[in-house]
């Protein structure tokens, strides 16, 4: 361990986003190679470049310090606000974490000068910043203002987020003792020389930097919070019985046993219960390698089947909440499937109304063809998102409920009627075990979203066209894989009988 640690208040991000994760904190202080940087992740870095230069060009004199060394920054940020500068840019603030030789430093976007002491501004694309919605950003803040009143003797005269709808959210200031406390965590990760224990999640992990390297290391290890139905308090409870793997768990426990046990939930403990013969089924799927059959598989019998999937954008980028793709196409046992059928929101103000009358006409077609067919979709964001719009823009002619009637998860058939050798039920998985190969190298809900961002900020009409048409492509490949699936466990059950 290194005799002095340089401490970074942005800390806190690596602790919370994109989920809670103590790891995360630990790999980024030891250098861990994170993996490359995703669409989505390059369109919202470049995003939030752009709102913060946006913010600093209504500031008519400024103190430029985003140049130089840390070291030189932080002495010229020093002299910056002796001298009365009215705005300093990404000025550096850094002092000793107390009773150590450790730094912490941090870099707020603006120190804006008001009554003998500064306003601390930070430039955020999030658009709320209610209590815990965002604990990162109050964190951080807390911190420059610990750092600013360690450099001045004052505390800042106010603690800000300029948010991403251009409002600005203050916070107050908490006193040198919180601050330090909750640094204290982060400082606390930094000091490891091992590796801390984390579960891992399919949903807390996806959009990680560290998701390959910790879900490879889990696979390898039979870690037993890859089994489905193992959330984090369970894999927890697990392991203070000594039981980390799913072999061990198979060992230890049979179905009795594990429903009994209490697990955290909340504040309250909570017995597995009824999911226990369900983990331990699981358990034997990865462990022999094979489908274990939990139930039986019930599809819809109909000739034709509609497969149902939707791009929308994530609670990670908050200014949107939009399905920006409605993707639909009617499939017959043995035969050709009918013409794929997207509806795709406008960029204009009132593009999400336009997408969503769009897949309703849609809608409308496939049931005056087909009567009131199936919709088949994977997982229920479908089902979810067809209630809000509905709520959003109505439904007049009653198809988007005619559609809500006729959906059928088939996740939920699949993962109710066979524990699967696999860590994941995401349908990018299922589909590789039912024999699915797409055709485009990149793919994925967050590059779906990345792209579809870019399509959004971009004014060029040939690029958001080529962007639109690499997203319909992606969608069509969802459909064909839903399809795939399907007559992959129907050939499964069919093998069962």
């Amino acid at each position: 361990m290194k005799d002095r640690l340089f401490i970074p208040a942005s800390g806190f991000y690596n602790l919370y986003r994109p989920s809670l994760c103590e790891r995360r904190v630990f790999l980024v202080a030891h250098d861990e190679p994170q993996g490359p940087a995703s669409e989505f992740d390059t369109i919202l870095k470049e995003l939030g470049e752009r709102h913060e230069k946006e913010h600093l060009a209504t500031f008519p004199v400024y103190k430029d310090l985003s140049e130089g060394s840390h070291a030189d920054r932080v002495r010229r940020t020093k002299d910056a606000v002796s001298s009365g500068a009215p705005v300093i840019y990404q000025g550096v603030l850094r002092a000793a974490f107390p009773g150590s030789r450790d730094l912490v430093t941090g870099i707020p976007d603006f120190m804006i000068l008001d009554k003998g002491s500064c306003r601390i501004r930070d430039c955020k694309l999030s658009r709320r910043m209610e209590a815990g919605t965002h604990p990162e950003i109050a964190l951080q803040l807390q911190a420059y203002g610990w750092l600013f009143e360690t450099t001045f003797g004052t505390p800042p005269s106010a603690l800000e987020a300029y948010l991403r709808d251009r409002t600005i959210v203050s916070t107050p200031y908490l006193g040198a003792e919180r601050a330090v406390e909750d640094l204290g965590r982060i400082r606390d990760l930094w000091l490891l020389e091992a590796e801390p224990y984390e579960p891992v999640g399919w949903t807390k992990c996806n959009s990680c930097a560290f998701q390959v390297r910790c879900w490879t290391r889990a696979e390898a290890a039979h870690d037993v919070s890859i089994l489905y139905k193992v959330d984090q308090g369970l894999t927890r409870a697990l392991r203070d019985r000594s039981i980390a793997t799913y072999d061990k768990l198979l060992e230890t426990m049979d179905v009795r046993m594990l429903a009994q046990l209490k697990k955290p939930h909340g504040s309250r403990e909570q017995k597995v219960g009824v999911n226990a013969a369900r983990i331990l089924a699981q358990a034997r799927a990865l462990s022999e390698k094979r489908v274990i059959p939990v139930g039986d598989l019930r599809l819809p019998a109909h000739e034709h089947l509609v497969m149902f999937d939707l791009e929308g954008v994530t609670p990670l980028y908050e200014e949107l909440d939009e399905v920006y793709l409605w993707g639909l196409q009617v499939y017959g046992r043995g035969g050709v499937p009918g013409p794929y059928r997207p509806a795709v929101a406008g960029f204009g103000p009132d593009g999400d109304r336009e997408g969503w009358k769009g897949f309703l006409e849609n809608a409308r077609q496939v049931f005056e063809s087909h009567g009131d067919i199936p919709f088949v979709h994977w997982h229920g964001y479908e089902i979810t998102k067809l209630k809000s719009y509905i709520d959003r823009f109505g439904d007049r002619d009653g198809i988007g409920e005619r559609v809500l009637g006729s959906c059928f998860d088939l996740l939920a058939a699949v993962r109710g009627s066979f524990a699967l050798p696999v860590p994941s039920y995401s349908l990018k998985v299922i589909e590789q075990v039912a024999g699915f190969r797409r055709t485009m190298e990149e793919y994925g809900g967050s590059w779906s979203i990345g792209r579809y961002i870019r399509a959004r900020e971009s004014g060029d009409e040939a690029e958001r066209g080529k962007i639109l048409e690499e997203i319909l492509r992606y969608n069509e490949e969802d459909l064909q894989a839903t399809w795939a699936v399907f007559q992959w466990a129907e050939g499964l059950a069919k093998a069962r009988t």
